[in-house]
């Protein structure tokens, strides 16, 4: 199977968070195959119930190369043209797995050994399978995440703080709104002063974002709303505890507040003779916590269309990065003295 056929097979196959096991089954199969040809190993590690990550190495691992298995939704399968894969996850990170993929066999039939893959699950949502991979290091000094940076080694990346607002207030006929207390109205009060909110900005990474995601609650036109909840999403250009202390002084009690994630902005590893930038999404290299080693990030695609209906991967740039793979595998393993 060559690379756009990889790409296309990996994109056709669904893999919404959650519901990762068809995909990592197949690549299980693929990387098995490999590593009987060349003397690895492959396994599923267990991260829940009928979810895993998979991991394949070939000897003592020096470098791994990474990305994830899950995606958005929904879910859209793929197309092609003469200068585009298009679909759900063409280019995240369906594409860059194909990449990676092409990368490694290239690499073993050359006989470069002490190199790895990890493919985990639950990116886009929670980090849970980087979470479980940081457990079970296995002595990987260099982590080479794929997402999609346009095949630019980035310099660094925003961090993430998901925070659920949740207001209550108490039911009343909408004709006589005094003898109610409307949640709604507290919600939208609240979520007011976090727009006003001066958020922090650093001079490599740019500034703190906010975004509101979503909005629910009441329970009739006719009703003054007992309950609203929203969801706030905070791009972090530090560890995040500044925000979190400012949050909590915009909206003085009037609302509950409770984090459901939190992961700081990162500084990244850099090499000699490639295009750099700074991204403004947030990895699963933060939850790794530098148990895979030295993070660097790189991939090809563009993140503008990661999440939309016009996902796309450029062909020229897929053919690239399995180069660029290979050369950084190369650069680390000599400066580890192991090639």
């Amino acid at each position: 199977m060559k690379l756009f056929e990889l790409t296309r097979a990996l994109v056709d196959i669904e893999s919404i968070t959650e519901n990762e096991s068809t995909v990592g089954n197949y690549l299980f199969d693929r990387l098995s195959a490999l590593a009987s040809r060349h003397g690895g190993r492959v396994e599923r590690m267990p991260v829940e119930a009928n979810r895993f990550n998979v991991l394949a190495h070939w000897g003592d691992p020096v470098v791994t190369l990474s990305t994830h298995m899950d995606t958005v939704p929904p879910f859209f399968s793929s197309r092609e043209d003469d200068d585009h894969i298009w679909g759900r996850v063409a280019c995240d990170t369906k594409g860059i797995i194909a990449a990676m993929l092409f990368a490694v066999e290239e690499l073993l039939a050359s006989d470069v050994r002490g190199l790895a893959v990890l493919f985990v699950v639950g990116e886009e949502r929670n980090s849970t399978g980087a979470l479980a991979a940081a457990q079970e290091a296995r002595g990987s000094k260099y982590l080479i995440n794929g997402e999609p940076t346009e095949n630019k080694l980035a310099l660094g990346s925003k961090g993430a703080l998901r925070l659920e607002v949740t207001a209550s207030g108490r039911m009343a006929h909408s004709a006589y709104p005094e003898l109610g207390e409307s949640a709604i109205d507290k919600l939208l009060d609240a979520l007011q002063e976090l727009r006003r909110m001066p958020l922090p900005v650093d001079p490599v990474l740019g500034a703190s974002t906010l975004n509101i995601g979503t909005i629910r609650g009441g329970r009739a036109p006719n009703v003054i709303a007992d309950h609203a909840r929203a969801e706030v999403f905070i791009r972090l250009v530090d560890n995040g505890d500044a925000t979190r202390t400012s949050v909590e002084r915009a909206v003085a009690g009037r609302v509950a507040i409770d984090e459901l994630l939190r992961v700081p902005a990162v500084r990244l590893g850099t090499l000699d003779g490639f295009e750099t930038v700074v991204v403004a999404f947030t990895t699963d290299i933060p939850v790794f916590g530098g148990a895979w080693g030295k993070p660097y990030l790189i991939g090809p695609g563009s993140i503008h269309v990661a999440h939309t209906s016009e996902e796309r991967i450029p062909k020229k740039q897929l053919v690239e990065s399995v180069e660029i793979y290979k050369r950084m595998v190369k650069t680390l393993l000599a400066a580890d003295g192991s090639r």
